[in-house]
C-alpha cells in the first residue's frame, strides 16, 4: 500500500478497516518504506508494537523459531505476508487465552 490514510480521510473507516490501515502503517515504518524489512527492523517494530510479545523473542533461538513459524526462511528478509502470519498465530492466541462474552457465538475455525 504506497498511500495512507490521512488523519481526515479516517473518520469515514470502521474500527476494522482503521485496524488493518495501522497494521500496514506500521510495516512500512518498520521497513523504511521498503518491501521487506530485516530481522532488526522486525525487532523494533516488535519493541514498539508488540511488546508484550517482544519479551517472549529476546534471545536468538526465540526469534528463529518465531520467524520460522512466519514462514521466514534463514536469512530472508520479512515480508508483509509473513508479518500477517504472525498476527494470525498471535490473534488465535490471545482469543483463546481471554475470557469469553457468553453471549458470543463464535464458530469460527481460529487456526
Amino acid at each position: 500500500m504506497s498511500e495512507y490514510l490521512h488523519k481526515e480521510e479516517l473518520y469515514n473507516f470502521s474500527d476494522l478497516e482503521l485496524a488493518i490501515n495501522t497494521l500496514v502503517t506500521e510495516f512500512h515504518k518498520a521497513a523504511d518504506d521498503g518491501p521487506t524489512m530485516n530481522t532488526t527492523q522486525f525487532q523494533t517494530m516488535l519493541s514498539n508494537q508488540m511488546p508484550a510479545f517482544a519479551k517472549t523473542v529476546e534471545g536468538e533461538d526465540a526469534l528463529a523459531q518465531v520467524l520460522q513459524q512466519m514462514g521466514v526462511e534463514n536469512g530472508q528478509d520479512i515480508s508483509f505476508e509473513n508479518v500477517w502470519t504472525l498476527i494470525n498465530k498471535q490473534a488465535v492466541q490471545l482469543f483463546s487465552s481471554t475470557p469469553k462474552d457468553k453471549s458470543i457465538k463464535c464458530g469460527c475455525l481460529l487456526q
